[in-house]
């Protein structure tokens, strides 16, 4: 493997993770709290269980005091905004955050749900009041994995200015954010998704391309521009074994910087995620 062509999140995460730990110590000598970040979770689907545990791992080593309320598969809608009601108004919670995808006689609900959490402790950055922020550039509750990328776009030195950007995803979790923090950086934003048509052609012109697709290895070789930076968020199970969105081992032959999968953009969602809870906890304690 090609280390200067690697854009390693996983080390990145470290280091941002271990300057993080350093602020919360301080925080603690000064104020005698510890930021604290709550989960919900409904139900027990093994995906989501999954993403929650590194969550909280994550956070305990940093020093992030972590509550996860695991709550009923059958949970009600009303009963579940009740569970809403709790953590806003739980004075010793900093963060919330309302794991998704929740089960299916809910899913119809989700923008409701999102939206009755507080604005000021929506550190996973989806509630309208935060996206329309963003809509301003302003990135203080932007969404975890777009902060990430950034990020680790900047600290490779990646130059934004005039870049042609694909982006393939139009979620309000990835693709969306990432359109006005490209623009901030003046950036050319194309978005594709499913009903683009001819997007090999959108593929080819990328100066960076960003993908989120869920589908193992959709970026070839062949369907990118020599020279491209890629950054791949997918995250897929195959044969037992994660990979992403892009055919790495051979693209690594023709672009000039990619995130691997796993290692890549996902320990930087979970330390932005952990860089947000910080942030509102400061704002809500008064801490400069």
């Amino acid at each position: 493997m090609s280390e200067e062509k690697l854009l390693n999140g996983k080390r990145f995460a470290d280091h941002l993770n271990l300057k993080l730990k350093e602020k919360i110590t301080d925080a603690y000598k000064k104020m005698g709290k510890r930021p604290r970040l709550a989960a919900l979770l409904v139900g027990q689907n093994p995906a989501s269980m999954t993403y929650v545990n590194i969550k909280q791992k994550t956070c305990e080593d940093i020093g992030i005091d972590f509550t996860l309320i695991n709550l009923d598969q059958n949970i009600t809608k009303d009963q579940l905004f009740k569970e809403i009601d709790k953590v806003n108004n739980d004075d010793k919670v900093n963060g919330v955050i309302l794991q998704l995808p929740l089960p299916k006689h809910l899913q119809e609900y989700s923008l409701e749900f999102v939206e009755h959490i507080s604005p000021l402790k929506d550190v996973d950055g989806l509630h309208p009041y935060n996206q329309g922020k963003l809509f301003n550039y302003d990135e203080e509750f932007a969404p975890a994995t777009p902060k990430g990328i950034i990020a680790l776009l900047e600290h490779y030195n990646i130059n934004f200015k005039g870049k042609e950007v694909i982006i393939i995803n139009r979620s309000n979790l990835v693709g969306k954010p990432l359109i006005f923090m490209f623009l901030k950086r003046n950036s050319t934003i194309t978005v594709c998704h499913t009903s683009t048509v001819n997007i090999e052609n959108h593929i080819k012109r990328a100066d960076i391309l960003v993908v989120a697709v869920g589908r193992p290895k959709f970026i070839t070789k062949d369907k990118i521009k020599k020279g491209a930076i890629i950054v791949d968020v997918g995250t897929n199970r195959v044969d037992g074994k994660l990979c992403g969105d892009v055919d790495f081992d051979r693209v690594l032959e023709k672009c000039s910087k990619v995130t691997p999968s796993p290692g890549g953009v996902g320990p930087l969602t979970v330390s932005f995620l952990c860089h947000n809870t910080f942030h509102v906890f400061k704002k809500q304690v008064n801490l400069s």
